[in-house]
């Protein structure tokens, strides 16, 4: 592996703009002669939704033999560029061993060999899919890692993946061996309003009580607000979200912010009669619970964070012989409400991003959801990073 090439544009024709994107890896495959491109990471947004299947086909003709991976998204995102809410596309190439990578779908799923040597993978999955939560959780535990990243297909219009060819609903990707190295991480976008508390009753996914206590009074508290007048809670509870943890796992980390296990859940509905509140996923008695809100400098903050994690851990430690090694391209998968303004500018996510990581060739797209470790988060970003072996 010697590093991997990265191209972007935005062109309202699906045909040239893969044209022009052949083009600059073609101009940067010329200064490398040695760089044999083993793997592709396509990102197409949803303007090019439609033509994904041709865009496919042409881009097995100027590439034959490489094997495609990929996804729609509103927006897709390349080094230090955002494209959002226009015909755009993004792809890496990567010249990994072709023996160290696998691809698979609903129809290739990972059986034989690569069930016991997949470490890692990296996952694209249809949002409509039934029980995906569940899905994503059973992969996990089948990679030596327990541990996927991706994210969920965005689209106004059209969903898809393709992983060699085009598909519909499930999921599908590309599971990596134990020898392509990578550090992964997630980072959260939303801040705690109040302190962790622990479900002790609910149904589904209803949660009736807090420490014992009815839960919708806690929020409220919480809140600092009544039931009386409705329309300034209605208002407020719009950005009222819910940080779940699995009991035993770390709902805070630094600073009290939200730990890697915490996923974000949206506020559904309030029961009053029963003091109750329900939430866009199913709990469990023993879960930990903390209400939040959206936060753009708490989501700058922990983005730079996991950002100076990796950078230290590519870094290698001297003392304990561990040495630096490259990074040689990276993907990001962001949640469809976190990039353009919600950091302070168009591109500003991912130029917080190359700031902290330098011109590393990264790729990546806007999801309805995303997969870190063996959860499906919200308002999260997930930050892979490939390193030199």
């Amino acid at each position: 592996m010697s590093g991997f090439l990265l191209a972007h544009v935005t062109h309202p024709d699906a045909s040239m703009a893969l044209a022009l994107v052949a083009a600059q890896l073609d101009a940067q495959r010329a200064q490398r002669p040695a760089f044999r491109p083993t793997l592709g990471l396509l990102y197409l947004t949803d303007r090019h939704a439609a033509q994904a299947e041709a865009v496919l086909a042409e881009a097995r003709q100027r590439w034959p033999g490489l094997h495609l991976a990929g996804t729609v998204g509103i927006g897709v995102a390349a080094t230090g560029v955002e494209y959002m809410d226009e015909p755009a596309m993004a792809m890496l190439l990567m010249d990994l061993p072709p023996d160290s990578f696998r691809l698979f779908n609903g129809r290739q799923p990972l059986d034989g060999l690569w069930e016991d040597r997949a470490w890692t993978a990296l996952v694209h999955a249809d949002p409509t899919t039934p029980d995906i939560g569940e899905l994503i959780s059973e992969l996990a535990d089948r990679t030596g890692a327990h541990y996927l990243f991706g994210g969920l297909s965005s689209a106004r219009t059209r969903t898809a993946q393709w992983a060699d060819e085009v598909f519909h609903g499930g999921l599908s990707g590309v599971a990596f061996g134990q020898d392509v190295p990578l550090i992964s991480r997630v980072t959260q976008g939303c801040q705690p309003i109040g302190p962790t508390r622990t479900i002790t009753a609910a149904e589904r996914n209803l949660v009736l009580t807090l420490d014992g206590q009815p839960a919708l009074p806690l929020l409220l508290a919480d809140l600092g607000m009544g039931l009386d007048p409705p329309a300034p809670l209605m208002r407020r509870l719009r950005g009222t979200l819910a940080g779940l943890t699995d009991a035993g796992d770390q709902a805070r980390g630094r600073g009290g912010q939200f730990g890697a296990d915490t996923r974000v859940r949206h506020l559904i509905g309030l029961d009053p009669n029963r003091q109750a509140l329900a939430l866009a996923d199913v709990v469990s008695p023993g879960m930990q619970l903390a209400f939040c809100e959206r936060h753009v400098e708490a989501a700058r903050r922990d983005l730079v964070r996991i950002c100076a994690e990796i950078r230290d851990e590519a870094a290698g430690d001297e003392e304990a012989g561990v040495p630096a090694r490259r990074m040689a391209g990276a993907l990001y998968v962001s949640c469809t409400g976190r990039g353009g303004a919600h950091f302070g500018g168009p591109s500003a996510e991912l130029q917080l991003v190359q700031h902290a990581l330098g011109d590393v060739p990264l790729v990546g797209f806007f999801a309805a959801g995303e997969i870190g470790g063996h959860h499906l988060y919200g308002y999260t970003g997930v930050l892979t990073v490939w390193l030199q072996p």
